[in-house]
């Protein structure tokens, strides 16, 4: 009997599902109010900020949707980019992507705490709010939710998939209440609220002068949110249909999402002043169900927080396929330890790879209590994806000298002029992006240097490095031609 293999049973749904949970969680429900804490004077300026770092994720999603159709296969970014442009590249970029989601994977388990004291709190039970505060409490149950979808990604994709589609439902009909909550109200309406609740006399500013450094420093963080539609590709291996679906999925995923990030942002803001969102955040982690928990009955409130929880809980099992994947292709090329390609003889799934993933996500959990800001893995995440997007736009330029056997099998944008003009707009807006971000981050005054994503983000590109050559040395001196291994597909 053969070594048991992936298995194609993710359908269109479970692919948009896929890419959707992991937009959505952190990205719509704590990224744009904490936002206030971590870019201070963004102020009402949020939401143009999130519409212009929407344009180089369009740009990335036609890349991907173009080699997607060529290169269906699990660990998608990595394929591509070893593949259509350089092996040495595809590795230490898809490197940092793995180390910056499963990061970002701790970090989401962690900040899904606040969102069950909030319920705590709306059901008037304050002591046990007070204990989900505790580091220990807060570290345990976060380490809890990780594993536990760690085992329901090896369960297989069926398990997956009953998993995930309808929390996602769930997700959006919660979300819903927000949306309809906050175009209901005004701000006078809540400034009146505070008045009676606690006495705090709400002043409602105008809006400040706007300041362009601000607001490109805001878009480069507000980015972050767009880059779920990665892990569709991801799953490359295990997609049916994968050279239709792959792209419909990541299309879909892109416009479902983006209008709802436009939604439910502009109806919390309409509803909350945005000094008072500013002023919230330098003070605690704060949630979109926390503020509109002023203006709701509690049930209400309940129910928001509830659909918040499941749309952070939503984002841990479709990162967790993402990175687990990238790991399962290295090992497929070699580069990684071959037992990391075992696959589970009954689920078909690459469960080594993903127990893996698991192992390093709860290290993003400690790393995120002790650094004291959950946005320290936030801005890892993005510096990562920015890099792993360029790295995309750029293949699509490059893949046609590259490859040109795997260049003529791309399915959308087939004609290379559009192509190369698409990627080299890519390229050139996601450049800049890459250096406005890491322009803020090396010059914001933290207590210690690690906690700069810039220079962790480098120490990471280092060690991935050095075990791509050591693999490749060791893979020449067995005689296999690493030349003739990268131009094809595992």
């Amino acid at each position: 009997m053969g070594q048991p293999t992936l298995s194609r049973q993710l359908g269109l749904i479970g692919l948009i599902a896929t890419g959707v949970c992991s937009m959505l969680g952190a990205s719509i429900n704590v990224v744009p109010f904490m936002i206030q804490r971590h870019v201070p004077g963004i102020g009402p300026y949020v939401l143009p900020a999130f519409i212009f770092a929407a344009i180089p994720a369009l740009f990335a999603a036609l890349a991907y949707s173009s080699l997607a159709t060529a290169m269906p296969r699990a660990g998608g970014s990595y394929i591509y980019a070893s593949r259509g442009l350089n092996p040495y590249l595809g590795f230490v970029a898809s490197f940092s992507q793995w180390f910056g989601l499963s990061i970002v994977i701790g970090v989401v388990a962690y900040v899904t705490i606040p969102f069950l004291r909030d319920v705590a709190f709306a059901l008037s039970l304050p002591e046990m709010a007070h204990s989900l505060d505790t580091g220990i409490v807060r570290v345990g149950l976060a380490l809890l939710l990780v594993w536990l979808f760690v085992w329901i990604n090896i369960r297989g994709a069926k398990s997956y998939e009953k998993t995930i589609i309808p929390l996602m439902i769930l997700m959006f009909l919660m979300g819903g209440i927000v949306i309809f909550a906050g175009f209901s109200f005004s701000q006078e309406d809540f400034a009146e609220v505070i008045l009676n609740k606690e006495s705090r006399v709400l002043d409602i500013l105008p809006k400040p002068e706007f300041h362009l450094p601000t607001f490109l420093s805001a878009s480069a963080l507000l980015f972050a949110s767009f880059i779920g539609f990665d892990s569709i590709a991801q799953a490359g291996g295990e997609a049916k249909n994968p050279t239709q679906r792959l792209p419909l999925a990541i299309g879909l995923t892109i416009l479902l999402v983006g209008a709802y990030y436009m939604l439910f942002t502009s109806a919390v803001y309409n509803a909350i002043p945005w000094s008072f969102v500013a002023e919230e955040a330098m003070q605690k982690d704060i949630t979109a169900p926390g503020l509109l928990g002023y203006l709701l009955p509690d049930y209400l409130t309940v129910l928001i927080v509830g659909g918040a929880a499941i749309a952070l809980i939503n984002d841990l099992p479709a990162m967790l396929l993402s990175v687990s994947r990238l790991m399962f292709a290295w090992a497929e090329d070699g580069i990684f330890p071959k037992k990391i390609t075992k696959i589970h003889p009954g689920f078909h799934t690459p469960y080594v790879a993903i127990i893996s993933s698991g192992i390093m996500s709860s290290v993003g959990i400690i790393g995120s209590h002790f650094a004291g800001d959950f946005f320290l893995g936030i801005d890892i995440m993005v510096t990562s994806m920015m890099v792993n997007f360029l790295l995309m736009c750029i293949t699509l330029v490059c893949i046609g000298k590259a490859n040109p056997l795997m260049a003529k099998e791309i399915k959308i944008l087939k004609n290379s002029f559009i192509r190369n003009l698409i990627g080299i707009l890519g390229s050139i807006v996601l450049l800049f992006f890459l250096v406005i971000h890491t322009w803020k981050d090396i010059t914001t005054e933290v207590g210690v240097w690690y906690f700069h994503s810039t220079p962790i983000w480098l120490i990471v590109m280092a060690i991935a490095s050095i075990i791509f050559y050591i693999k490749i040395k060791r893979m020449k001196s067995q005689g296999i031609d690493t030349r003739l291994l990268f131009k094809k597909l595992p």
